[in-house]
């Protein structure tokens, strides 16, 4: 596997508390990959050591194949970066700030620039400092992405973005991916990601909850089930099988409806209603946006961190 980025061992002391510890993460050339965690979670902290902005207390870094402290002017160029807390000098319109950060990076084609803020409905004639909180995050991604960069690093990349604006986005993150660009994305919402990622990484405390593509962490997402009888059932017959938490039964003689979450096998359930007669029954995954909070929380039963590779 071509690899883009190799965290191995990382970690981060701030003092009293750890940013990171003891993080290992690989991401492929060419993947889209999520990294995803609350606030403080320690994302903004992996990026700024893959970027050399902060040095490690222990563990080391590759970044496109070269070590960002000791290739730090090489590796920037080949970088597309978008800092959570993206500031430039307020003074200058839109325009300006792209032409000069454009020529830092050696040109950028000015009909790409318009192209871009076309696209993201950016005033490129509009001074910074007059421009809303999600106004300045379009030309954050605008500067990110113009030069085509082989890795687009960025840290919360929608924060301050309208839904439509989202997801044009998302939209440019997918046709960077088709050209064969990699993109590390943090954020701390699942469904930002979840429909271009091929993998997600779950970051809790400083530490790797779980690593995976977004279709296996569906698949070890809990079921919601809801059984419909024609006649009255009780707890006691299903609150003991494999699987089954958080159930309940409601009704009466005229029928009950039976709800629960379920992880595993879906048999034993099945065959415990068909003991009575269903009327109707429904069953759906757990919500992403629920699983990672699952996660995060400690309360997904049987969490194991998937595979790094």
């Amino acid at each position: 596997m071509n690899t883009a980025i190799e965290l191995t061992g990382l970690t981060k002391d701030y003092g009293s508390r750890r940013g990171l510890d003891d993080l290992s993460l690989r991401v492929a050339a060419g993947e889209v990959f999520g990294y995803l965690g609350p606030n403080g979670a320690g994302k903004s902290t992996t990026i700024r050591l893959m970027l050399d902005l902060i040095r490690p207390t222990s563990g080391t870094v590759r970044v496109l194949g070269m070590d960002p402290r000791a290739d730090a002017v090489r590796l920037h160029r080949r970088i597309g970066y978008l800092a959570g807390d993206f500031v430039v000098d307020g003074r200058q319109r839109a325009g300006e700030c792209l032409s000069f950060l454009g020529d830092l990076r050696g040109g950028v084609p000015a009909a790409r620039v318009l192209d871009l803020a076309d696209r993201l409905e950016l005033d490129l004639s509009a001074r910074v400092r007059s421009l809303s909180k999600g106004n300045r995050q379009k030309v954050g991604l605008v500067q990110a992405f113009m030069h085509r960069p082989e890795l687009l690093i960025l840290d919360e990349p929608t924060s301050g973005l309208d839904p439509l604006v989202q997801q044009t986005f998302l939209e440019m993150v997918a046709e960077a991916k088709a050209a064969g660009q990699t993109v590390f994305m943090s954020s701390h919402i699942m469904s930002e990601v979840e429909a271009v990622a091929d993998r997600v990484a779950i970051i809790r405390e400083g530490r790797l909850a779980a690593v995976d593509t977004v279709t296996a962490l569906r698949e070890r997402s809990l079921l919601r089930v809801r059984i419909d009888f024609a006649e009255a059932v009780t707890a006691e017959e299903f609150a003991a099988l494999p699987g089954v938490t958080d159930l309940t039964v409601t009704g009466a003689e005229g029928g009950a409806t039976l709800t629960c979450r379920l992880d595993g096998r879906p048999d034993a359930l099945v065959k415990a209603a068909a003991r009575h007669t269903v009327t109707d029954l429904r069953a759906e995954n757990q919500d992403l946006e629920e699983l990672f909070h699952a996660y995060y929380t400690g309360g997904r039963p049987g969490a194991a961190t998937g595979p790094t590779r």
